[in-house]
């Protein structure tokens, strides 16, 4: 299934959005490199447009839709920032949203979609959630963009690849978290064509481990619970392509418990200044505990997924 997402889709994504959303910017932490003795660059797509680097994908997909298609309207399923994303991109190509989430997803993100335009719905769990938008969109007759088993939508997260090696050609290593793969998956395949030297690595929480099983198991698994703070790494399942992409570009996926990432989202906000969600700091949090190998001479750039959080729950993280 690998040959539907190509670094040329990756190269032709990025032209289609070019303009629409940022190119984020690299940066350094002196203070948290020193702590794991390499040097570490941080590419901020906690400051991309709804927060996450969710939009690169949704613009890549909706570029494909028919007038029909626009006309009967767009169903998601997430945690929070694709449902932001769609909602955001959708109002762009004048199509109406709905967005089904869970009900433990942040007011934040939940409110955030609902002012972009769509109709939000939640349901108790993440399979409820699957189950009733797929309800919903053979029922309304509906265009499913998936948040992350779509090439097009890989294709679109693939472009952070490609500013990754722009941005810092010297890297050797880089780290990305992972909920359904689609952002890992887009972004290894872009690095291991342009720079087959360098290293990617995945993090999963513990609580919410489907790759890191699939990759045990030789196939895409499903888990049966998803527990931890960061939900934007929620996916209760990896799907047959992003589990494809991960087994054949990524180097390794570790795993990393919610203490973990709380610290490194703590000690982000203290050394860089930057505000990002428990998702966004799970690769940091993989290299400040020594599940990433590391050596003095590499560089390494950890990927800052997202920065939406709600300030609530911020107060009871810190």
């Amino acid at each position: 299934m690998t040959e539907y997402i190509t670094l040329e889709s990756i190269k032709a994504a990025r032209q289609a959005i070019a303009g629409k959303v940022h190119v984020t910017p690299m940066l350094s932490s002196e203070q948290l490199g020193q702590r794991i003795d390499v040097r570490l660059l941080l590419k901020a797509e906690c400051l991309q447009k709804t927060g996450s680097f969710k939009p690169r994908g949704v613009l890549n997909r909706l570029r494909f839709l028919s007038e029909d298609e626009k006309a009967r309207g767009l169903i998601t399923m997430s945690a929070g920032n694709h449902a932001q994303a769609l909602a955001w991109g959708a109002r762009q190509v004048g199509a109406a949203s709905t967005v089904v989430m869970p009900a433990s997803a942040p007011l934040s993100k939940v409110r955030a979609a609902q002012a972009y335009g769509a109709t939000v719905i939640q349901e108790l769990t993440m399979s409820q959630v699957f189950a009733t938008a797929e309800a919903l969109r053979t029922e309304r007759g509906l265009t499913l963009v998936h948040p992350f088993d779509d090439p097009h939508i890989m294709a679109g997260q693939g472009t952070v690849g490609l500013e990754i090696i722009e941005q810092a050609p010297e890297v050797t290593k880089v780290v990305v978290g992972i909920g359904g793969g689609g952002l890992i998956g887009g972004i290894a395949l872009a690095i291991k064509h342009l720079r087959p030297d360098v290293k990617v690595y995945g993090v999963e929480p513990t609580g919410a481990d489907s790759m890191f099983k699939s990759l045990a198991a030789g196939k895409a698994m499903r888990i049966d619970k998803v527990d931890t703070i960061a939900d934007g790494l929620g996916a209760p399942f990896a799907s047959d392509l992003t589990f494809a992409l991960t087994r054949q570009y990524v180097d390794e996926v570790v795993l990393v418990n919610d203490e973990q990432i709380t610290e490194a989202l703590g000690l982000i906000l203290a050394y860089t200044k930057l505000l990002v969600e428990p998702a966004g700091a799970a690769s940091v949090a993989a290299l400040l505990c020594g599940k990433i190998p590391l050596e003095p001479p590499d560089v390494v750039v950890a990927l800052l997924s997202g920065g939406n959080i709600d300030l609530a729950r911020l107060k009871t993280l810190l």
